[in-house]
């Protein structure tokens, strides 16, 4: 995983509720076994026609924001099955924060797996978002480190988040990498296993 603290990028507002693991990446796309390649299928519904023609009025084919980082959606962002490959696609497309009220919760700890920052804001506050981002390109600043989330206005938001999955992000750790960290006490360990022998 590459470590994340600091992005800034002008938001995509995605001004949906209730998306769904199914809509972030539709089923027959799940055949490869990397963790790559998923980007383009990312909300393939949403984004192409049944002719392969993209759906002009859909916010990921504005090209206003084709080098967005952040994505901002409304509430219980991510529900229906637990499949790994939905943060995959998210990352893989080049987003690296998703901003919502709310997140299911199997696909906020896949998130946090694989490198993919999920931020809670309140309701209103992500509401806001969403209008400033629809009126006109919004850049919005995020700093892991110190928990905020800062408009090109100066409206800052604060979020929480668990001081392990905290770490992990700005380490750039996921759970293998994070058990070598005490690479040295496992190797004392197994020593001391060897004696016993």
């Amino acid at each position: 995983m590459k470590p994340i603290n600091e992005v800034t990028s002008v938001l995509t507002p995605l001004d949906r509720k209730n998306v769904d693991t199914d809509q972030i990446i539709s089923k027959e796309f799940l055949k490869r076994i990397e963790r790559t390649g998923f980007g383009k299928y990312l909300f393939y519904h949403w984004r192409f026609n049944a002719d392969d023609t993209k759906v002009e009025d859909f916010i990921l084919n504005d090209e206003r924001f084709k080098e967005s980082k952040i994505l901002v959606a409304h509430e219980n962002f991510g529900c229906g099955s637990s499949r790994e490959h939905a943060p995959w696609s998210i990352l893989d497309y080049g987003f690296n924060v998703v901003i919502a009220p709310s997140f299911a919760d199997i696909f906020y700890s896949n998130c946090m797996k694989n490198g993919l920052l999920p931020i809670r804001l309140d309701v209103s506050e992500v509401e806001e978002l969403l209008a400033k981002g629809k009126q006109q390109p919004y850049t919005i600043h995020v700093n892991l480190e110190k928990q905020t989330v800062t408009g090109q206005d100066e409206k800052a938001y604060s979020f929480d988040i668990d001081p392990y999955y905290k770490q992990m992000l700005l380490n750039g750790w996921d759970e293998i990498a994070l058990t070598f960290q005490y690479e040295s006490h496992i190797t004392k360990y197994e020593e001391r296993q060897q004696q016993l022998v």
